[in-house]
C-alpha cells in the first residue's frame, strides 16, 4: 500500500505541487477518516436501495455518473468538503469551480474497464490546465480492483487523437481510446483507500481495467476548474462557484439540490445534460447518448 502524503496544515506542500505539475497526478493525498468514508459509502447505496426503481425519467445510474450534485444533496456536499478544497487551491488557487460531481462504480468480478484517454478530449473546454480532477476513495482502488493507471508526465501532450470503441465493456461516454500505445511499463497503478483522494490533470492519459474482486469498487469523482475555463464548442456550460468568486463569468450557475432528485432539479439537470452532450457527443454516428 502507498505512503499516503503528508499535508501541511491540511494543504500542499511546494514541492507536491511541483510533483503533481511535473508528472500530472499526485496520490496518495489523505482527506479524511476511513470511517467516515464509509459511511459515505453506505449513505450511497442506501440511495441506490431506495431510489433503483422509482420513477424518474432517467435512469438512477445516468444521475450518478453525470452531474451528480445537481440532483444528490450528498454529491454536493463531497464536492464542496473544505478538506478537498484546502488540497486544490494549491494547484488551481483560491477561486475554485465544480464542474462537475459522479459517482464511478465497478460492479464486483466485471470485465468493465475503461480504456486509455484524456479526459479534456470531448469536453469543449480546450487544453487547459485550469482544471483538476479529485478522486474520492470509498472503496478500496486496487490493481485487483481496477483502479486508474496514469501515464507520467503525459499531461505536458496536447489533447491527442481518439477514437470511439462504444464497446459494452466499456465505462465512458463513447468507448474512447487515445490513439497510442501504451506499454504496460509506462502505467503507474494509483491505489488509494477509503478516505484517501487522487488528483490529476485533465490532460494526463489514464485508464483502469477491470474489478477482478468481490466488493464493488466505488468512487466520488469531482472535476474543479477556475473560473477563466471556458465552454470553446457549447453554447451555455454550467459550473458552481465552490471557494472564491467567479470574475470571469463564463458558466451559469446554479444552487446545489436541497433534496434528493427533486422536480426542479430534475428539469435542471436535463438541460445541463442536453447542452453538455452536443459537446461531449458530437461528431460521433452511434445514438447511445451521453450515458444513456
Amino acid at each position: 500500500m502507498p505512503t499516503p502524503l503528508p499535508l501541511t496544515n491540511d494543504r500542499l506542500s511546494d514541492a507536491q505541487i511541483k510533483s503533481y505539475w511535473e508528472d500530472g497526478y499526485l496520490f496518495p493525498i489523505p482527506i479524511m477518516p476511513g470511517e467516515e468514508a464509509q459511511k459515505l459509502r453506505a449513505e450511497l447505496e442506501e440511495i441506490e436501495d431506495h431510489w433503483q426503481d422509482a420513477d424518474l425519467p432517467l435512469p438512477l445510474n445516468t444521475y450518478k455518473r453525470v452531474n451528480a450534485h445537481c440532483v444528490m444533496p450528498m454529491a454536493y456536499r463531497i464536492g464542496a468538503d473544505p478538506r478537498i478544497l484546502d488540497v486544490v487551491e494549491g494547484i488551481l488557487g483560491p477561486d475554485i469551480m465544480i464542474y462537475a460531481v459522479e459517482f464511478f462504480i465497478k460492479e464486483p468480478n466485471t470485465r468493465h474497464k475503461v480504456s486509455m484517454h484524456q479526459d479534456l478530449t470531448y469536453w469543449g473546454l480546450g487544453a487547459v490546465d485550469g482544471l483538476v480532477t479529485a478522486w474520492l476513495s470509498l472503496s478500496p482502488a486496487t490493481p485487483a480492483s481496477g483502479c486508474m493507471d496514469f501515464v507520467k508526465g503525459s499531461h505536458k501532450n496536447p489533447i491527442l487523437p481518439h477514437e470511439d470503441t462504444f464497446a459494452e465493456d466499456n465505462l465512458l461516454s463513447r468507448g474512447q481510446e487515445i490513439k497510442v500505445d501504451v506499454a504496460d511499463a509506462d502505467k503507474v497503478p494509483i491505489e488509494i483507500h477509503p478516505g484517501q483522494i487522487s488528483l490529476h490533470h485533465g490532460l494526463t492519459i489514464h485508464g483502469s481495467g477491470p474489478n477482478t474482486t468481490d466488493d464493488r469498487r466505488i468512487a466520488a469523482v469531482i472535476r474543479y476548474c477556475t473560473p477563466d475555463v471556458k465552454q470553446l464548442i457549447g453554447d451555455v456550460d454550467y459550473a458552481m462557484v465552490a471557494r472564491g468568486e467567479d470574475a470571469a463569468g463564463n458558466f451559469t450557475h446554479f444552487d446545489p439540490p436541497s433534496t434528493l432528485f427533486a422536480p426542479e432539479a430534475l428539469a435542471l439537470y436535463e438541460d445541463m445534460r442536453t447542452a453538455q452532450a452536443k459537446v461531449m457527443m458530437a461528431g460521433t454516428k452511434a445514438k447511445k447518448g451521453l450515458y444513456a
